[in-house]
């Protein structure tokens, strides 16, 4: 049965793994160049801030603006983290853990909502109540897109943990409330903790659903200063305090999450959770699983699909084609080459879990708690300072997406190396293949599933991604997301809708990664 264990021993007491590659001098060089890269942003963007000195910085600091947007901030974060858990716990519950009528097709249901842009998400509810704004109409609509970050990994976990722990402690006599309370909570906090986590970062980075929605939040308003005033320096304040938030709420989930985890122990195969009859309350969870579904996938379909009927006069049909392919154009090259920068870090990290391979690796991600205006902000800093002929051309603009997005690329390659047995690249070096003639012939084959996996998260990204692109495009670059913003903005909905609708095709290969990554139940 599942038993409670301590910590496990520190990574860096392990002995590294043969297939000395890892300890390269050349990998851990290049390692070292990303890993400095990521943290670029931070540091030029503090030292903006600095720049006129601390005593400004906290003038600046102490306005009656920023403490409103603090709080508008702090607020949304809280209220939607609560509903985002409350929605996605127990939707993961019913599908998971109770014998709920068409429980695949409401899996998929609940995972769908990835496909749709938060700022598309708010063009479809704005289209639908006009006056739908502020702190109510940012809860409802940021709650609808960002809940399945918190049902993923809870259903997935739920799917698989041994409920052998439950039932010792309803033979101990816990009735079933303490018992979800004090065992099924506890087992389910790591991958609930890290769902909160994902929504609380993507809500401070958050930028045209809020827009739209007329709630100011530091993402909005630094936006404002940089384009209203072309004030970098007060940006690069508001910025800062932004990457304070972000760092706060990493480490509240690093204590929140603990040390304690949860292994079994024992000869036999995991078991199933048996799923509880649901009996005369079928009908209210069937309902509440529709009203959900309808919210978050039926009102953008219904409202993208009203307005994409009128879109014929309101636009060219050539008008798409450009932006189509700039996104595309932008995703490979962004995609490819996340990927390279990827792989050394990922390899140190796979190969050799020295203290040094694990500070490079969280150094990386890092980046995951930019938001893209913090890049953003940073790249136009340096390319103007040090590097003008860069400054708003492709070349930053594909920068700033390596940052912001490399960690959803080390995860999968990290994983995918880390399944290939270090023993094959020895052998083939033993059979005079050089270390590199090896990797390309022997490691490379098999790793490559899981790493383009990496590059595809890395390319839908790009593809949604909306603060980073208005600010770095070159004049005269429209992908997608800035073709659509620059119609809704203009209230023209019709001329927006096909942008939308372009932009839930591309996302919806996503939804099928996710769902692909997250059925795979393997019971070791």
């Amino acid at each position: 049965m599942p038993t409670p264990v301590g910590p496990a021993p520190s990574p860096a007491s392990r002995p590294a793994p043969s297939g000395g590659s890892g300890s390269s001098p050349w990998l851990r060089v290049a390692a070292i160049a990303v890993a400095l890269l990521c943290v670029l942003p931070l540091v030029v963007v503090v030292a903006k801030a600095l720049e006129s000195g601390v005593g400004e910085a906290l003038a600046l600091v102490w306005r009656p603006r920023v403490g409103e947007l603090l709080r508008n901030s702090v607020s949304l974060v809280v209220l939607t983290g609560v509903l985002s858990t409350v929605i996605g716990v127990g939707a993961a519950w019913l599908v998971e853990r109770t014998a709920l009528p068409g429980a695949s097709f409401w899996r998929v249901a609940f995972v769908a909502p990835l496909a749709v842009p938060a700022f598309v998400n708010s063009f479809a509810w704005s289209a639908l109540v006009p006056g739908l704004e502020g702190l109510a109409g940012a809860v409802i609509v940021t709650t609808l897109s960002y809940f399945p970050f918190v049902f993923l990994p809870v259903a997935a976990l739920l799917r698989t943990v041994d409920p052998g722990l439950e039932e010792a402690s309803r033979a101990l006599g816990h009735g079933p409330w303490r018992t979800a309370l004090r065992v099924g909570l506890t087992q389910v906090r790591p991958a609930l903790l890290g769902g909160v986590l994902l929504v609380s970062l993507h809500l401070l980075a958050e930028y045209g659903a809020l827009e739209m929605l007329r709630f100011p939040t530091f993402t909005t308003a630094i936006l404002d200063q940089f384009e209203v005033a072309f004030d970098s320096r007060s940006g690069s304040v508001l910025a800062t305090i932004l990457i304070g938030l972000a760092t706060t709420l990493l480490t509240l989930e690093l204590l929140a999450r603990g040390r304690t985890r949860h292994v079994r122990l024992g000869s036999g195969t995991a078991r199933r959770a048996p799923r509880a009859r649901l009996g005369r309350a079928t009908p209210l969870a069937l309902l509440g699983v529709l009203a959900l579904t309808v919210l978050a996938l039926g009102v953008p379909a219904w409202s993208i699909g009203t307005w994409l009927s009128r879109s014929d006069q309101a636009m060219e049909p050539t008008d798409l084609g450009p932006a189509l392919w700039s996104t595309l154009g932008l995703g490979l090259v962004a995609a490819l080459l996340t990927t390279i920068a990827t792989l050394p870090a990922a390899w140190l990290v796979a190969r050799s879990r020295s203290w040094v391979a694990v500070l490079l690796e969280r150094v990386t991600y890092l980046a995951a708690s930019l938001p893209g205006v913090v890049v953003a902000l940073a790249l136009i800093t340096l390319t103007i300072t040090y590097a003008r002929p860069l400054y708003q051309t492709v070349f930053a603009l594909v920068l700033a997406y390596v940052i912001l997005f490399i960690p959803r690329a080390m995860v999968a390659t990290r994983a995918a190396i880390a399944a290939v047995p270090p023993e094959l690249g020895d052998a083939a070096r033993a059979l005079g293949d050089s270390p590199v003639r090896a990797f390309v012939r022997v490691q490379l084959p098999l790793m490559l599933r899981g790493t383009l996996a990496g590059s595809a998260l890395v390319f839908i990204a790009v593809t949604t991604e909306l603060t980073a692109t208005l600010l770095l495009a070159p004049t005269g670059t429209r992908t997608l997301a800035t073709a659509f913003w620059d119609a809704s903005a203009a209230l023209d909905y019709a001329a927006a809708a096909p942008y939308a609708a372009a932009l839930v095709v591309l996302s919806a290969p996503l939804t099928y990664v996710l769902l692909r990554g997250n059925h795979e139940e393997p019971l070791t």
